[in-house]
C-alpha cells in the first residue's frame, strides 16, 4: 500500500497516468492521499467527473499542523490539506476527508475532532469518512511504538495496557467522539454515513 501521491509520483507521474487511462475508458476513479500533489492533476479528476463519479479523500487526522508535523513527518501540514479540498471543490471534484486512522491518546481529543470539522466545513468538504482508532499489524506495532518512543516518550506503555497485541486499537472515546463527530457534520451540512457519501459521490 502507498499513497498515490508519493514523492516519486513528482517524477514519475504514474499516478496521472492511470487517471488518464481511467479517463480514456470512461471509468470513476477515488483517490485517497495525505499531498497536496493532488491539486496537479485537477484537470484529470474534472474531466473524469463530467462522465463518472470523481472522488477525493485527503486525509486529515490532526486539526493543528504542529501536531500533523509530530504524527506525520515529512506529509504537507493539514492547512495545505485543507487548501487542496477547497480547491478541488471549486473545480466541480466530489472532495471531501479521510478521518482515520485517529491515534489513541494523541489525536482523539474532542477539540482536534471538532476543529477538523470546522476546517473541513470552511474549505467546503462535501463529506467526512470517519474512524477513531488504528490498526497494528505485529511488524508495524513495533516501528509505531519506536516512533511514539522518539515524540510521545511514555506513551508506549498506555497503548500496550490499554491494547496489548490487538490488531484494532479504537479509541477509548469512540463512542462519544461519534456524537460529537455526527452532531458537528449534522450541523453543517457534511456527509459522514457512507451510503450518503456513495450515494451523493
Amino acid at each position: 500500500m502507498s499513497d498515490p501521491y508519493n514523492p516519486c509520483e513528482r517524477q514519475y507521474r504514474l499516478t496521472r497516468g492511470a487517471l488518464l487511462l481511467l479517463h480514456r475508458y470512461g471509468f470513476g476513479v477515488s483517490i485517497a492521499t495525505k499531498s497536496d500533489l493532488i491539486l496537479r492533476d485537477t484537470d484529470v479528476l474534472t474531466a473524469i467527473a463530467r462522465h463518472s463519479p470523481a472522488i477525493a479523500r485527503v486525509t486529515v487526522t490532526a486539526g493543528d499542523d504542529a501536531l500533523a508535523r509530530l504524527v506525520e513527518p515529512g506529509v504537507c501540514p493539514s492547512s495545505a490539506r485543507f487548501a487542496a479540498v477547497r480547491r478541488l471543490t471549486e473545480a466541480g471534484v466530489f472532495a471531501g476527508l479521510l478521518l482515520m486512522p485517529v491515534l489513541p491518546f494523541i489525536e482523539d481529543g474532542e477539540d482536534n475532532i471538532l476543529r477538523i470539522v470546522e476546517q473541513a466545513h470552511a474549505a467546503g468538504a462535501r463529506f467526512i469518512d470517519a474512524a477513531f482508532g488504528v490498526t497494528l499489524r505485529q511488524n508495524q506495532r513495533e516501528y509505531f511504538y519506536a516512533r511514539l518512543d522518539e515524540r510521545f516518550p511514555g506513551l508506549r506503555q498506555r497503548y500496550v495496557r490499554a491494547f496489548g497485541n490487538a490488531y484494532e486499537c479504537p479509541s477509548p472515546q469512540t463512542h462519544r467522539l461519534w456524537q460529537l463527530f455526527s452532531a458537528a457534520c449534522e450541523r453543517y451540512g457534511i456527509l459522514y454515513r457512507m451510503e450518503d457519501i456513495v450515494a451523493a459521490s
